[in-house]
């Protein structure tokens, strides 16, 4: 039966390469994709070329402030403010996903409770909370409260905005990040961690070589979405208040010259500048952290027809 099925298999090839010189492919056409898609070229031409001759817009403003020292050096401190905060975030996300897969019912509690609280109330919020945070505790003191003080601690007034800003935006972030982590732990399918126990691997080295490089393929994308979101949400700690920042600077800058929109063209540009390069290596990473998945599957898919082609 399977001599049959191949001679068939055979001639069914020769016959339809005998007639492939009499077969015309014509492709189908499109007619309104086309239309559509000339359409909004010439709305993002007619929309950049209206601004260009616009007065309103301030261009000569723009050119005078883009690579302003002050607007540079505050665009330095937003990096700062973003990487500061994510690596506060990523560490606490990786702790409280850990809690939230612990059996310990007290830890996935505890951590439960962290994300609602700080996935449920608006950043801005918080970040007044952290400003007012001197105001709450003018003084801290370690021992039992109320009843006996053991050590004082330094006062919070010495401690700089900045940092008070980095604490509010890397603890908000890190209830984000722990999701995050538990989806990509979650995504490794289970029989993969009883493999490597079975092959005498400790739970330490189990995460390190089996478990996260897989589940960093699911982690990376959501990630270098949080750290350009960062980047972005680094312009709402005036409420604590830091005014270095990239945003600040250029508002500052807009109530001495009047006239706010180049100077907002101007903040627009650096943040672009920045997403840009963190846009780059997020596909690097992915890239990387990818390797060999897509092949796998052809390879896999490859030799499933080979199997098949053979039982035929």
């Amino acid at each position: 039966m399977s001599d049959k099925a191949q001679q068939i298999g055979r001639q069914v090839s020769v016959d339809l390469s005998e007639r492939s010189d009499l077969i015309t492919a014509v492709p189908l056409r499109h007619p309104w994709r086309l239309f559509s898609a000339v359409l909004l070229v010439g709305l993002v031409v007619g929309f950049v070329v209206d601004a260009s001759h616009r007065k309103s817009y301030g261009w000569a403003t723009y050119r005078q402030y883009i690579f302003d020292p002050g607007v540079a050096k505050a665009s330095l401190v937003t990096l700062q403010l973003t990487v500061y905060s994510m690596l506060i975030a990523v560490v606490l996300g990786i702790l409280l996903a850990v809690m939230r897969q612990s059996p310990n019912p007290i830890f996935k509690s505890v951590a439960w409770v962290y994300i609602w609280i700080f996935r449920g109330t608006p950043v801005y919020v918080q970040l007044v909370f952290w400003g007012l945070l001197t105001t709450l505790y003018p003084t801290v003191m370690l021992g039992v409260p109320h009843v006996v003080d053991i050590l004082e601690l330094p006062s919070l007034t010495d401690i700089p905005l900045f940092w008070f800003a980095v604490i509010g935006l890397g603890l908000n972030e890190s209830a984000y990040m722990a999701e995050i982590v538990r989806a990509g732990l979650l995504s490794v399918d289970h029989g993969q961690e009883e493999a490597a126990k079975a092959l005498g691997m400790g739970w330490s080295l189990s995460m390190r070589r089996i478990i996260i490089p897989q589940a960093m393929r699911i982690i990376i994308p959501p990630t270098g979405n949080e750290v350009i979101s960062m980047l972005k949400t680094t312009s709402l700690v005036i409420a604590v208040p830091v005014a270095t920042e990239l945003y600040m600077r250029t508002r500052d800058l807009a109530s001495i010259t009047f006239n706010p929109i180049p100077l907002l063209l101007v903040a627009s540009t650096w943040y672009l500048i920045y997403t840009s390069i963190l846009m780059i290596a997020q596909h690097r990473l992915e890239q990387r952290f990818a390797r060999g998945h897509g092949q796998a599957r052809v390879d896999v898919i490859t030799h499933s027809g080979s199997e098949i082609s053979g039982m035929l």
